[in-house]
Formats: C-alpha cells, sequence, structure tokens
C-alpha cells in the first residue's frame, strides 16, 4: 500500500476509533465507603447497575462477650488490627465446628479495630459482606474497592463448594494469582465448616478415579492453602460452654445462682444435642426472657 493511500486512510481510522471510545462504558466511579461502617454487595443483574448497600447497623457481638475462643479471637484481631494500621496482614480462613462464633468474631473483631482506630482515625475499616452465590462476582467487586482510599474486609459467610462448582476459581485468582493481583487496600476473611472448602467424600472420590491422586484435587485443595492465617474452631468441652453462658449471664445482669445457671445450661445443652456458641446465647435468651430482663437490640 503507498504512502498516499495511508494518508487516506488515517482520517478514517481516526473516527472509527473516536466512535469506539464514545460507545465504551465509562470508568466505574470509586465508590463512596462513607456512608457506614459495613456494606453489603449487591452484583448487577436484570439491567439493575452493581451496588455497595450501606448497613446502618451491624449485627455484631461486643469481642469481650465471646468466650472459648481466646487464642483464635488473639489471632484475628491482631491480624485486623494491623491492616487497619496501613500494615502487612493476612487473608483469614475460619473453618471448624458448627455454631463456634466464626461469623460472630469477623465482625467483632472489626468493630473492636475500628473502635481502637486505625491509619491515625476511627472508623478505618469498611467491612463488605459478599454472599457465596456472589462469589464469581468477586474480581468485579475488587476493581471497585481498588480505586477507593478506605480499607476494607471483604468478608463471605459459610463460604464450601462443591462438584462441578467452578466459582472456586474467581476466589483463587483473587487471593494471590492473577496479573492484577489483590488491591492493597482490600483484605478477604471467610468462614466456613470445611478446612479445605470442598465435602471430604468429594476429596476421597477424585482421589480414587483418578490416575494420579495427588493432583486430582490439588487445585481445589490449594485454594484454603492460599490464605496466610488459618483458624480453627473445635466444638466446646463442658467448662468452655460453661464459661460462655455465664460470661453472657455477668454481662447481661442476670441475677442467678451460679450453681442454678450452671444446671439449667446443662438441661439445655442436653436437649440441643450438643455444646456451642450458639447453644450458649439460645440458652440466654431463654433465660433472660424467663427473668423478665430485656436485652438491648
Amino acid at each position: 500500500m503507498s504512502s498516499l493511500d495511508d494518508t487516506a486512510l488515517l482520517p478514517a481510522l481516526t473516527r472509527i476509533a473516536e466512535a469506539l471510545e464514545r460507545l465504551a462504558p465509562p470508568p466505574a466511579a470509586a465508590p463512596d465507603l462513607s456512608a457506614a461502617d459495613a456494606f453489603v454487595w449487591h452484583p448487577a443483574q436484570e439491567g439493575r447497575p452493581a451496588r455497595l448497600a450501606p448497613v446502618p447497623r451491624v449485627a455484631a457481638v461486643e469481642i469481650g462477650l465471646l468466650q472459648g475462643v481466646e487464642r483464635q479471637k488473639s489471632l484475628l484481631l491482631e491480624n485486623t488490627r494491623r491492616f487497619a494500621r496501613g500494615l502487612p496482614a493476612n487473608n483469614a480462613m475460619l473453618w471448624g465446628a458448627r455454631g463456634m462464633g466464626k461469623s460472630s468474631l469477623v465482625k467483632a473483631a472489626h468493630a473492636a479495630a475500628n473502635a481502637e482506630g486505625g491509619g491515625g482515625r476511627s472508623g478505618a475499616l469498611a467491612l463488605i459482606e459478599i454472599q457465596r452465590e456472589d462469589i464469581r462476582t468477586l474480581p468485579e467487586l475488587l476493581n471497585l474497592l481498588r480505586q477507593s482510599p478506605r480499607r476494607c474486609l471483604v468478608f463471605c459467610d459459610d463460604l464450601s463448594f462443591e462438584r462441578e462448582d467452578q466459582d472456586y476459581k474467581a476466589l483463587k485468582s483473587v487471593l494471590d494469582g492473577g496479573i492484577e493481583g489483590r488491591p492493597a487496600n482490600v483484605l478477604f476473611y471467610a468462614t466456613s465448616n470445611r478446612r479445605h472448602l470442598m465435602p471430604r467424600d468429594m476429596i476421597e472420590n477424585e482421589r480414587s478415579t483418578a490416575i494420579n491422586p495427588g493432583e486430582a484435587v490439588e487445585e481445589k485443595v490449594s485454594l484454603s492453602d492460599r490464605f496466610g492465617l488459618w483458624i480453627g474452631f473445635h466444638n466446646a468441652d463442658q467448662q468452655t460452654f460453661f464459661a460462655m453462658v455465664e460470661g453472657y449471664a455477668a454481662a447481661l445482669g442476670l441475677e442467678i445462682a451460679p450453681e442454678d445457671l450452671r444446671r439449667a445450661a446443662v438441661e439445655w445443652s442436653v436437649t440441643r444435642g450438643g455444646r456451642s456458641g450458639r447453644v450458649a446465647w439460645q440458652f440466654i435468651l431463654d433465660l433472660a426472657g424467663r427473668l423478665g430482663v430485656a436485652i438491648p437490640a
């Protein structure tokens, strides 16, 4: 092609490029995270744009009320404090027994770190909840948060993956893969009843039918390895259960003799078939109702 032809095509190519630029959607604006300390992520659907819905009041338990998980509290709170101060911190996986306060601890650690102040001001951290079914949109959420000056804890409760579930790839690439990487102002916390985020029978089945059992589930199991901080929760023994109910009773000012409190707590746990932080709190709710004591909202 001659130089004359090149000169003739240049204006046309310029007009095409300008037209395409006008048709392209504008870059997403940085979200306004000043409206609240917590938000719920709603991805785009049915013509509605993605949004972060502010939560005026988080349903959180004061961290001092969480009994029987002292080591877990210490680990997560220290990690959260560091992040609030702008220091290096790890993504955290809280796994283990049901009802032992995993999600309560995440919300309590966020509230405690905010109350103490980070980066020279209180309320330094925004807690952003993402639902399990929306994990595939996590890269989109992080691209929005990347533009925000505020530090953000992205939290997914009860995270797990089933057979043929490909959503784990979005989380895996976000944790420490991908060319963009995790934004410096974002940390990811998740809770799960499964240590490796997938059912044991699925792991065993894939190992037994694979040519190379060691590699059969490596991609999925390695997802949990990408959390720098693993915090395990185990079923409560009786003494821990007593510490939980006694801590709640003292904090709420319930007037009952210690031996009567323990006797009633044992009876309640037997009817529920187990001991946990959730069972302890449900017992305290029932006891407060019988004693005519109102619990602050």
